[in-house]
């Protein structure tokens, strides 16, 4: 391993020398830290993170706030902790990851500190108490999900409202005339959490173009037999279901069946779930990009860091892909 040692007999100056050009304790002659720098690159030294942030002023640290609240599903979550760690560290920054719903308090806390440099958050609602506190911290922030006013803010979300719209307008260009969206747990709707009422307001709105009569039930997965028999007694007529409920979409096709419909002779079906759980059912599905979604939304941030500024607003596209489970009405 280099050590500072080696730079400094490299560049010909003393270790205290590269120290102070690490620093920025001292004032260096232009030439001299030229020369530490050029000897840096070539033997690939790499500091102390001390010394970077030192240096920087940085703590090359993100944080990202996850709160794991009742209703959420985990596995989709940690595909987006992945793909923003993943990110973060090409940006040579690592991730401290907060799951405690400790709301303003805990954002308070952390940008308080000499912890992180920025942070990314997720779980927004739409009227999220945190939004003030974010406006006004001295560090840079970007929300995975939108407010109901993204005034001042760098979002990044997934197209829930077209995804919900794609699912409704699919149905209704089958030819059904009676559709659902079965939807999150009721806690989430009770939080007015952005992806789930975007979801709803976008299946809802297409429905009503099409002049196709929708309906939004919300679904426990433990419950989902629940689910299919007050939808089937309460909506007769129902020949389309629309899914976005991950954990929910295999209970749901077996209470489904135990009521006596087939799937897809009787009802259409179509999940907004991963591909590899839509390929194993045969399920006509639109995939939410939950890595990609991770890994841009670490790239706005790295902006943001970098002094530039960033789209205030950012969605990433929808894409149906139509299988066996959605024929014609």
């Amino acid at each position: 391993m280099v050590k500072i040692s080696d730079v400094a007999r490299h560049a010909g100056v003393s270790p205290s020398t590269v120290s102070y050009v690490l620093s920025g304790k001292r004032s260096i002659s232009d030439q001299t830290r030229r020369r530490v720098m050029d000897s840096i690159r070539a033997l690939g030294y790499r500091p102390h993170a001390g010394a970077r942030a030192l240096a920087s002023n940085r703590s090359n640290v993100i944080a990202l706030v996850v709160p794991l609240r009742s209703g959420i599903h985990v596995p989709i979550v940690m595909q987006m902790v992945i793909g923003a760690v993943t990110s973060a560290r090409t940006y040579d920054h690592d991730v401290l990851l907060l799951t405690q719903d400790e709301g303003v308090d805990g954002l308070e806390r952390v940008a308080g500190s000499a912890l992180v440099d920025a942070l990314l958050v997720m779980d927004v609602e739409l009227h999220d108490v945190r939004l003030p506190v974010l406006r006004s911290l001295d560090r840079p922030s970007v929300l995975i999900g939108f407010p109901a006013d993204p005034t001042g803010l760098t979002c990044i979300d997934w197209d829930f409202e077209a995804a919900g719209a794609a699912c409704a307008e699919h149905l209704a260009d089958l030819g059904h005339r009676e559709i659902a969206l079965v939807g999150a747990p009721p806690a989430v709707y009770e939080r007015g959490t952005g992806f789930a009422e975007r979801t709803k307001a976008g299946f809802q709105r297409a429905a009503a173009e099409r002049g196709v009569h929708a309906v939004v039930r919300p679904c426990d997965p433990d419950h989902a037999r629940e689910a299919a028999d007050d939808l089937l007694r309460d909506h007769p007529g129902l020949t389309g279901v629309a899914v976005h409920n991950e954990p929910a979409v295999e209970p749901l096709l077996s209470a489904f069946r135990a009521t006596g419909r087939h799937i897809p002779d009787d009802l259409s079906f179509i999940a907004i779930a991963p591909d590899d759980l839509a390929e194993r059912l045969d399920l006509t599905s639109i995939s939410i990009p939950a890595e990609e979604l991770g890994r841009q939304a670490v790239a706005l941030l790295m902006e943001k860091l970098d002094g530039h500024q960033p789209p205030g607003a950012t969605l990433l596209p929808s894409r149906l892909v139509v299988r066996s489970s959605t024929p014609a009405a």
